[in-house]
């Protein structure tokens, strides 16, 4: 009687598919909760919307 029996050479991958994700996730979390998480900085935005005023030409012919 034979058995086969691996011992887990599978599993490698999987452990580092895992290994992947839980660093991307660390470097996520760090992004998130390290530099004021989603919290906007206030900035003071100032635009001058003013153009000057611009005539349309006569038309000819509407004397």
């Amino acid at each position: 009687m034979t058995e086969n029996s691996s011992s887990g050479g599978g599993n490698a991958g999987l452990a580092f598919i895992v290994g992947g994700i839980v660093v991307v996730l660390a470097i996520v979390a760090y992004f998130v909760f390290a530099r004021g998480g989603m919290t906007p900085e206030t900035k003071d935005v100032n635009v001058d919307v003013n153009l000057p005023s611009v005539d349309a030409p006569a038309v000819p012919g509407s004397n």
